[in-house]
């Protein structure tokens, strides 16, 4: 049985899944456009708990985004679940 995921992990993957959609135009644009920020606040937000909820939200709704960013990364979806249950609004 896993251990459960820690706040802190779960931050972490989802700054790596904040940089996999950074390097996604398409993604990126869609994810801004949701969320309804720009690359300014984007870049002041990328630490905050509830900001990094978000993001895990965008790629665990796009099956499609989830399955790259875990080949890429050689992430577990699991994990990914994981992480967005130790972050805020879970």
């Amino acid at each position: 049985m896993r251990s459960k995921m820690t706040p802190a992990a779960a931050e972490t993957l989802a700054l790596k899944g904040l940089g996999f959609l950074a390097n996604s135009d398409a993604p990126m644009d869609r994810f801004m456009a949701l969320s309804g920020i720009g690359p300014g606040e984007l870049r002041e937000r990328a630490g905050e708990p509830e900001f990094l909820a978000a993001v895990m939200d965008f790629l665990l709704s796009d099956e499609g985004l989830l399955t790259a960013f875990c080949e890429q990364t050689s992430t577990d979806p699991k994990d990914l679940q994981a992480a967005r249950q130790a972050l805020p609004g879970a």
